[in-house]
């Protein structure tokens, strides 16, 4: 029978978190960051307690907070470009960039809504809760195939709305 119960599930914790979290701690250097992404990464073990199967949970560990990890790259590499691309010393202090990232939150926040519903749930677990594209299949009961295809359809969608590259 696949799942584990909480006496299971907090064994598992006692076992494996000091060895996950070092995991990422000799990845990231920081060791609050390799707490957080632990943290995260036994909640997301808890929320699929009922498909696991014990004998496979370290390693599924293992994968889960690696793809934290990574995501969190991603995301930093994204926030990175932005400041970048905008030309920092010029613009990122003062009340015209304030007014700017205003107007974009809006333009940002109408465009969200203009997206077929299908595309914005599948861009939105993507880039605001940081699943991966089997995550998101998962969770939808989709093909990894479908989700890219929304996923696409969504970011064209917003380049084309925004006028910029995602």
């Amino acid at each position: 029978m696949a799942g584990i119960n909480q006496i299971e599930f907090d064994q598992i914790f006692i076992d494996w978190y000091y060895p996950v979290r070092n995991f990422i701690y000799y990845k990231t250097g920081n060791m609050q960051e390799a707490e957080d992404i632990t943290q995260d990464t036994f909640l997301k073990l808890w929320e699929k307690k009922e498909k696991i199967n014990k004998e496979t949970a370290k390693s599924l560990l293992y994968t889960i907070a690696n793809n934290l990890f990574l995501n969190k790259i991603e995301h930093s590499r994204v926030v990175l470009k932005f400041v970048n691309d905008y030309d920092s010393d010029e613009h990122l202090n003062g009340p015209d960039f304030d007014l700017e990232m205003k107007e974009f939150d809006l333009r940002l926040q109408d465009s969200l809504a203009q997206l077929d519903e299908n595309n914005r749930s599948v861009f939105l677990m993507n880039r605001i809760d940081g699943m991966t594209y089997v995550q998101i299949a998962e969770s939808l009961g989709l093909s990894v195939k479908a989700v890219e295809k929304r996923m696409g359809k969504a970011i064209s969608f917003l380049k084309e709305k925004l006028n910029m590259r995602i």
